[in-house]
């Protein structure tokens, strides 16, 4: 109908956020204590990050994730509407399913990086499905096999509804 457009939204890093959840782990360390039951606590090789809908009405389209080097990142949504007091984060808040997306050792220089194309359309729908109540959503990205924050560049676009 001609009034459609596109929209593409950056993940970025929630670093605030990323640091409380490791003084998380830490503390419980120092103490000597546990988590608390169905607890999840932030890996070394974990970071939040954070997806803000200017529009609520949209259609999932496109991953565009680049990895600059080899390596494998896994993105997992969280049900988490962080409050400012930013409470734990539970297993149960882990959505299904995750985005997969690596580079090998060997992959042409110009290649796209490699996901598996079913979960990703399947986790972009439910992305856009959230979007619809939420102004916000928040995720893991864990970094491994060479990648890092530095090497990555991701966004998610989506068509907008009007």
């Amino acid at each position: 109908d001609g009034n459609e457009s596109n929209l593409e939204l950056p993940f970025r890093p929630d670093s605030q956020l990323t640091e409380v959840m490791r003084l998380r782990v830490q503390s419980l360390q120092q103490r000597g204590q546990k988590r608390q039951d169905g607890e999840r606590l932030l890996l070394p090789n974990e970071a939040v990050y954070r997806l803000d809908f200017p529009k609520q009405s949209l259609r999932f389209l496109r991953w565009k994730v680049q990895l600059a080097q080899v390596g494998h990142l896994t993105i997992t949504a969280t049900s988490q509407l962080w409050t400012p007091d930013l409470t734990n984060l539970m297993n149960r808040q882990l959505l299904e399913p995750a985005g997969t997306f690596w580079r090998a050792p060997g992959d042409p220089c110009g290649m796209p990086v490699q996901c598996y194309e079913a979960d990703l359309h399947e986790f972009g729908e439910r992305i856009a499905e959230l979007a619809k109540v939420r102004k916000v959503m928040y995720f893991l990205f864990a970094f491994a096999e060479g990648c890092s924050p530095e090497t990555v560049d991701s966004s998610i676009a989506f068509i907008v509804e009007n």
